[in-house]
């Protein structure tokens, strides 16, 4: 037995009263109480329960007073009613033998002489959801769904909803269902008959799956009579039931324009509503009502443009970002309606971010001819907020609107005067625009390139930005005299720089560099190919190697192909494409328009239609292999994941998987020749050899950069041979379990030949083709263009296995691969061995 001292430091149970006593004392208190008519007995209660609530609300289990808690509920005391029903709702559902207890007295509540209690012991009744007490239902609801009083009906029907949903053959063998509809159509209090309007839809349409009868049923709810009748009635309903009924009309289909116009100015009124939700009901109405007439349909935009910017302006940030959010889907539609109330999307200084963010995205788009030097002020104004993340937006905003205009000599001065703030985050964002407005307009290279010549690349750490300085360094070598010099020292600090973009970008400059000033750039291009061939990354790798083959076969050929003449771009990319917004615009008022992404990215299986990705990778159906081809089940994988994000990446190629005879080279300095006064032209050193005589021209470039052809080999070691299992067995559970459990060894993005991604009609040929690798696929689903598999290996010395997440996308010809291992000092081998096989899939 421990000492007193350490008995009486010992903590309570965080499961348990801090008193062993405390629910022994409550149990006696409430026994005295129980059935005491004397004064005060109530307000003694009253403490009790609210004693009793407490402790269930923290985790206590109280559930041994449930039989003194239900003897102390007989009284007329309404408080007391609700706290009884909460306490015997919340151990009911868990514990089905205590809810038997409550039965006799919710029964008998149900007929209380107060409605109140009437109303709340049947909504307790039906939340009990405990299948084997579905009998002692009905006869309450029915009884209820009749009820002189509105309230007791408005619970009953929601109760029909909650038995249907605990056994849905009582209700409908009951026939609920015809006793909602009679009161939908004849019921004088408009809650009940919203709440049978909102249980009938749901009841028919999961019915309406296996039923014809209930999916002539769920149609007769959007018929004309019924459409109609509740319409005349909808100034009765609530908010709620206001955005229920709009909702159902949009299902309607008016028979011609006149009843279309009817409709409309039915609800005229109901755009000028103070609840922001009932607006957009209608708003959402109206735009689909009139889809079919373009005259028309540019009218409602007139028309709804002054409620929704009155609902902007009014309520929580929050209801203003909702607002706000289905505002700018429809300016992105239809900007030039809203060009004239641009200054309504101008930020205030107390509104939050996210707000701000938006608003920038709404002046970008209404942005025209008429309104540009105004809006692009006000951006400017923001460039110099205390608000980093809003500033960067507003040279953002600054430079898609010099991208969308014509004019832009007061533009592109303003960008080229944010360089002059000494900002590292707005001198960062301004170059990743000026980068943008040189590709656009390059007449205005004098200008962007005097002032970009003067910012050092030392001050630049952002590897976007940088990317963008080194690619104005390499564009317009010929116009920056340190141009050669500043790659040069980019090229010696190679190992320091950590971004691949930037290195990707830094080898494309220095080629450029080398083609118009070739006596300055000859030594950091063939430090630049050395690093880049020895480098880790596969894209940088895979660049360098195809730029000095390039050289090794013809030099003008490779300046045709690294710096050809160059068309402006007249058109940049769109992040989200057509498709994409009208999908979203079709599910106007809903949670797809504040995210900006259709339904389906964002909701589970069962909530999406025909859409089956789920996020979980234990919702996999996988079964064991069976035979010689692993059986791919569907795998639900959500849409999130299967947007596949790209970079800007070239075309490169692993030298491991070329059969090629040149070496990479090494780079050694003190080897270069010089070659200061040897013109461009006579380094077309295979000009008069056959392309097959690579050899000699190899060599002759590897004089010609300092790159040491010798020890070439050396550059790229090859990784260790790994042998696998080819009958390597797991188990689903282990799979599971070990994905989730081990951290991400290897994420990388593979290539696929034409050829492979034409057999992926049919993905079991990748199956099969994997499985000859001793490669497994465990589980596999998707839709084109994105597939996903999911594949394991095993490793014969010591049985560690590899778990590979592979999704391919068919459009773009990638795969993006997460490698887990047991072993991580193998996974580079393993890596190798997956991209070699994967690569040559589809290949004779």
């Amino acid at each position: 037995m421990p000492p007193p001292n350490q008995q009486s430091n010992r903590s309570p149970s965080p499961s348990q009263p801090s008193g062993k006593s405390e629910v022994s004392d409550l149990k006696s208190q409430l026994r005295q109480l129980a059935g005491s008519r004397a004064p005060g007995a109530d307000d003694a209660k009253r403490d009790l329960f609210k004693k009793v609530i407490s402790n269930m609300t923290i985790g206590i289990d109280v559930s041994a007073l449930f039989g003194e808690m239900v003897m102390c509920s007989a009284t007329s005391d309404i408080v007391l009613k609700k706290m009884c029903y909460l306490y015997v709702g919340n151990y009911a559902k868990v514990n089905p033998d205590l809810a038997l207890l409550t039965i006799n007295f919710l029964q008998r509540d149900c007929k209380d002489q107060d409605p109140m209690i009437r109303g709340l012991a049947l909504r307790s009744l039906c939340s009990l959801r405990v299948a084997n007490l579905v009998e002692y239902l009905v006869g309450p609801l029915e009884s209820g769904l009749k009820d002189n009083n509105s309230y007791v009906r408005t619970v009953a029907v929601i109760g029909v909803l909650k038995l249907y949903h605990i056994s849905a053959s009582t209700c409908i063998d009951e026939d609920f269902p015809a006793t909602l509809k009679h009161l939908l159509l004849n019921d004088p209090d408009s809650q009940v008959v919203a709440n049978c309007l909102s249980a009938l839809q749901e009841i028919w349409t999961l019915e309406s799956t296996t039923s014809e009868e209930a999916a002539r049923e769920r149609e007769t709810l959007t018929s004309k009579p019924v459409v109609y009748y509740l319409l005349n009635r909808i100034k009765e309903f609530s908010e709620w039931a206001q955005c229920l009924l709009l909702d159902l009309v949009t299902k309607y289909i008016p028979s011609d324009n006149n009843e279309i116009f009817d409709i409309m100015n039915l609800l005229e009124d109901r755009l000028q509503h103070a609840n922001g939700a009932v607006v957009l009901a209608t708003i959402k109405l109206f735009l689909h009502l009139t889809l079919s007439m373009a005259d028309v349909h540019q009218q409602v935009y007139e028309r709804i443009k002054a409620p929704l910017l009155t609902q902007v302006s009014s309520g929580s940030p929050e209801q203003s970002y909702a607002i706000l959010s289905h505002l700018h889907l429809l300016v992105m539609r239809a900007p030039h309606i809203f060009a004239s109330d641009y200054k309504h999307f101008y930020c205030q200084y107390n509104e939050p971010s996210y707000v701000k963010k938006l608003k920038l995205e709404m002046l970008t788009a209404v942005a025209n001819e008429s309104n540009t030097y105004e809006i692009v002020t006000e951006l400017c104004e923001y460039a110099a907020n205390v608000d980093i993340p809003i500033a960067r937006e507003s040279i953002r905003a600054v430079g898609k609107i010099a991208l969308q205009q014509y004019d832009v000599n007061a533009i592109v001065d303003r960008l080229l005067q944010f360089l002059e703030m000494e900002k590292d985050y707005v001198t960062s964002e301004t170059l990743v625009l000026v980068k943008d407005l040189l590709r656009k307009y390059p007449q205005w290279s004098q200008d962007c390139i005097a002032v970009v010549g003067n910012i050092s690349s030392k001050n630049v750490h952002e590897p976007k930005a940088k990317a963008a300085l080194i690619w104005m360094l390499g564009e317009y070598s010929q116009d920056m005299q340190d141009a050669p010099y500043v790659l040069e020292s980019l090229v010696e600090n190679w190992d320091e720089e950590h971004s691949a973009e930037v290195r990707l970008h830094l080898l494309t400059a220095v080629m450029k560099c080398f083609f118009k000033r070739p006596p300055e750039t000859q030594k950091a291009l063939g430090a630049a190919l050395a690093a880049g061939v020895a480098d880790f990354h596969q894209d940088v790798r895979g660049r360098a190697l195809f730029y000095y083959r390039l050289l090794q076969y013809k030099v003008s050929v490779a300046e045709s192909v690294v710096n050809p003449p160059k068309q402006a771009v007249s058109v940049f990319a769109k992040t989200q494409s057509n498709e994409i917004k009208d999908r979203i615009f079709d599910e106007f008022n809903t949670l797809s328009v504040v995210y900006q992404k259709p339904s389906y990215m964002f909701t589970d299986k069962e909530h999406r239609g025909t859409f089956d990705f789920s996020d979980e990778l234990g919702n996999l159906s996988i079964t064991p292999e069976s035979g010689d081809v692993v059986p791919a089940e569907r795998v639900e994988a959500n849409d999130k994941d299967l947007l596949l994000g790209t970079t800007e990446k070239d075309e490169g190629r692993d030298p491991s998987s070329n059969g090629s005879a040149y070496s990479a080279p090494s780079y050694d300095g003190s080897s270069a020749p010089s070659a200061a006064s040897q013109p461009l032209a006579d380094l077309a050193f295979s000009s008069t050899s056959a392309p097959g005589q690579g050899p000699s021209s190899s060599l002759a470039i590897d004089d010609l950069f300092g790159l040491d052809f010798s020890v070439g080999t050396a550059a790229t070691p090859s990784p260790p041979s790994l042998n696998l299992n080819a009958k390597a067995a797991l188990d689903p559970g282990t799979f599971q379990q070990k994905w989730r459990q081990l951290p991400i060894s290897i994420s990388e993005e593979y290539s696929l030949s034409p050829q492979g991604i034409a057999l992926l009609t049919s993905p079991q040929t990748l199956l099969q083709h994997m499985l000859s690798h001793s490669i497994h696929c465990i589980a596999s689903g998707g839709q084109s263009p994105n597939l996903k598999f999911f594949f394991f290996a095993q490793k014969v010395e010591d049985a560690s296995t590899y778990l590979v997440e592979c999704i391919i996308n068919t459009s773009s010809a990638k795969s993006q691969v997460k490698i887990k291992a047991d072993d991580q000092s193998s996974s580079p081998a393993f890596s190798t061995l997956f991209e070699s096989a994967l690569s040559k899939f589809g290949l004779p």
